[in-house]
């Protein structure tokens, strides 16, 4: 069992601090193990069929990320990361496709607010972060800023002004980029008339 656990230990630094069943299996830990393990306070249920290590606590971005592969960080959890706000959303905020199951979303940690998007919007302007070995999946900057005029009633006025204040000092900013977001958007007015005064 000691080499068991020590090849486990590696797969869960190799995956961000958390293992699905199905990879506790792959390594030999069955039911009975798994939770002989919980009891020695080793490893604890994220939920169903996850679980996560004591010993290296994964980040909330991690857990969802390995929770729910095609989730897309959004929004304010964008803005935070970019640093185009100073506020620390409630909960995370992540795009799902609307026709996936909603059920699957009801976790009680991290707290997770999903925004159900049509199927031809959720994969435009998607980029990838890696933590701890893990890919999250973000919307890139020039999307988030499209997403931060669509949701404008949803923000707060100093987050909304704060973010497009901000994006339009960013070096990394892409101008081209973002007119061919606000196009597939059909929001092109808005963009010219929020961002067009700033550049």
């Amino acid at each position: 069992m000691i080499k068991k656990i020590e090849n486990m230990k590696n797969e869960f630094k190799k995956n961000g601090g958390v293992l699905k069943t199905s990879e506790l299996k792959e390594l030999g830990i069955y039911s009975r193990q798994i939770n002989k393990l919980i009891k020695e306070g080793m490893i604890s249920k994220i939920k169903y069929g996850f679980y996560e290590s004591i010993e290296y606590p994964p980040k909330e971005e991690v857990i969802i990320a390995r929770l729910f592969p095609k989730a897309i960080i959004f929004l304010e959890s964008a803005l935070m990361n970019y640093s185009y706000t100073d506020r620390i959303p409630s909960a995370w905020q992540i795009a799902v496709d609307k026709d996936s199951q909603k059920t699957k979303y009801n976790i009680e940690y991290p707290a997770i607010e999903p925004y159900y998007l049509e199927s031809k919007f959720i994969n435009i302007g998607v980029d990838i972060i890696y933590e701890d070995g893990v890919d999250v999946k973000i919307y890139d900057r020039d999307r988030t800023i499209c997403d931060t005029l669509r949701y404008e009633n949803k923000l707060e006025e100093e987050v909304f002004t704060n973010a497009i204040k901000r994006y339009t000092k960013d070096p990394k900013k892409n101008i081209r980029k973002l007119f061919e977001y606000a196009e597939e958007f059909n929001i092109t007015n808005k963009v010219q008339t929020y961002i067009g005064v700033w550049i």
